[in-house]
């Protein structure tokens, strides 16, 4: 009888940070800024590459790919945040919340995907340049990115349809500026020892196999590296794989210490913190590790700059 008078939640309240209403102010203009930042760096990116005909490459096109992803990861949280710090009342619907999990772990798996492929890419062109046009061609390269995608969008179905099917019944209230999955399953009023398994262990092998594979990638590129006689032919790309190891060392860093830790009781302040860098940080500074910083390009943004002021 109990069970049966228990209130259904419609919507749930997103605390996000904090209460106070000059931080939430401070912290709204610094998300905005990095916000907007990410989705001007990004999109300029894949303007470029589409718009440049010696930027359809392999690579570029990997690199588009990426800039595309990260303007769609960062869209799923951080506009939904902005605007709760202004609201008075920073909720969001139950189905909302649901259909938020879907696409920032479908985001995040093909995010994941895309790193090992990049890797891959990268392996290809050092450790063997001269096959490398006939190995990685338009055709693999776009089967492979067709393959991320796919596989990412498809990684959290089954989760997602499990944890759509749960029973929340109160407390309403998420500690957390998104909806997460430890927070979803702790408001649930029903048993979530199965739908955490699930969740958890397809989590992990998403990312443990990935992050092998990206490290296994720069391990036999180092090593390619290391053999060349001359330290001109190894510097440049030597100094390319430590940018770009170091935006991978910071993304898998943070969502392994989040999500490859099942039954593990952890601050929900701490997870806001570490959420920040891969909902947040990532999405900007892989811009400009990975292309930005790139000669081509730099030239590509220069040939764009000259031919909008000769106009």
């Amino acid at each position: 009888m109990e069970e049966n008078n228990q209130t259904v939640v419609r919507e749930f309240m997103l605390l996000g940070f904090t209460s106070q209403w000059v931080v939430k102010m401070s912290l709204f203009l610094v998300f905005l800024i990095i916000y907007t930042t990410s989705l001007v760096a990004n999109s300029l990116i894949v303007a470029l590459t589409l718009l440049d005909p010696q930027l359809h490459t392999p690579m570029y096109f990997f690199l588009c790919n990426l800039s595309c992803l990260e303007v769609f990861y960062t869209s799923v949280t951080v506009p939904k945040m902005l605007s709760n710090f202004l609201s008075r009342r920073p909720s969001i619907t139950v189905g909302g919340c649901i259909a938020q999990y879907y696409f920032f772990f479908s985001l995040g798996a093909t995010e994941c995907f895309l790193l090992a492929t990049m890797a891959y890419d990268r392996y290809l062109a050092i450790c063997n340049p001269l096959q490398y046009s006939g190995l990685m061609n338009h055709r693999l390269s776009l089967n492979l990115a067709i393959a991320c995608w796919v596989c990412g969008f498809l990684s959290p179905l089954l989760p997602t349809l499990m944890i759509s099917k749960l029973p929340f019944c109160g407390p309403d209230q998420i500690d957390h500026f998104f909806c997460d999955a430890d927070p979803l399953f702790q408001l649930s009023c029903a048993d979530t020892y199965i739908q955490q398994v699930a969740g958890y262990t397809l989590t992990s092998v998403v990312i443990l196999c990935s992050f092998t594979f990206t490290i296994a990638s720069y391990v036999h590129i180092v090593r390619a590296l290391l053999k060349m006689s001359s330290g001109k032919e190894w510097k440049k790309p030597f100094s390319t794989c430590a940018s770009h190891l170091t935006v991978v060392s910071i993304y898998y860093g943070t969502i392994i210490f989040m999500y490859v830790r099942p039954g593990v009781n952890q601050s929900f302040n701490l997870g806001k913190v570490v959420s920040v860098f891969y909902t947040v940080v990532t999405p900007l500074i892989n811009p400009m590790i990975y292309s930005l910083r790139n000669r081509k390009m730099k030239k590509a943004l220069r040939k764009a700059l000259m031919t909008i002021a000769q106009h």
